[in-house]
């Protein structure tokens, strides 16, 4: 009783902040709404038993994704008064791909009532853990090499992001490490005094 409860609270309030990031005037105030969307999801994702994919969309598009936004929405001058002017030609669009949705959706219930699709229950438990311990253990087991390979590519695409973006400028000085951690704090800082009225000559 409580679970189902739950779940038409959280449905409730993804429905809710899915409509107020479409219907929101300001956009950050549709970002906020995103995200709350994103927290509701991931409600959702935990009464289905599904903790890795709830952490991850709250890790990955609350945290990057969504902040993401947020930062280009607020440092970019995007005048969206002149974007809402245009939109009205979008709206056979956008209603075509909504119908396109309606219509998956309805396939999707239908083929839930004939049984064609069944419940996440139903399918063979793939150990006594939960999914995210099942995942870690076949992550360090037998996708091992795998999991290693794919962090050394990170890693290659890291360094290699850092050296093509790395520019050494020829109109500064070069940098003396050991010579600036010997210098003394009297040998830097100059003290003024002075008098009422006048500035301070640099």
């Amino acid at each position: 009783m409580i679970a189902a409860i739950v779940f038409w609270v959280f449905a409730a309030l993804v429905i809710a902040s899915g409509v107020m990031v479409i219907a929101s005037r300001n956009p950050v105030h549709s970002v906020l709404f995103l995200i709350l969307a994103f927290f509701n999801a991931a409600g959702l994702f935990l009464l289905m038993g599904a903790e890795f994919l709830a952490f991850l969309l709250i890790i990955v598009y609350v945290g990057a994704v969504a902040v993401l936004f947020m930062f280009v929405v607020m440092m970019l001058d995007v005048d969206f008064a002149e974007l809402r002017a245009g939109i009205a030609r979008y709206w056979p669009l956008g209603f075509g791909l909504a119908g396109v949705l309606l219509a998956e959706i309805v396939f999707t219930v239908v083929a839930w009532n004939a049984g064609a699709i069944g419940p996440a229950s139903r399918a063979a438990p793939i150990g006594q853990g939960s999914n995210i311990e099942e995942l870690g253990h076949l992550l360090y087991t037998r996708y091992l090499f795998v999991f290693e390979a794919a962090g050394l590519v990170l890693l290659v695409a890291l360094i290699g992001a850092i050296v093509l973006t790395h520019r050494k400028r020829k109109d500064v000085r070069p940098q003396t490490v050991s010579a600036q951690n010997r210098r003394r704090p009297d040998e830097a800082v100059i003290k003024r005094q002075p008098a009422v009225g006048q500035g301070v000559e640099l």
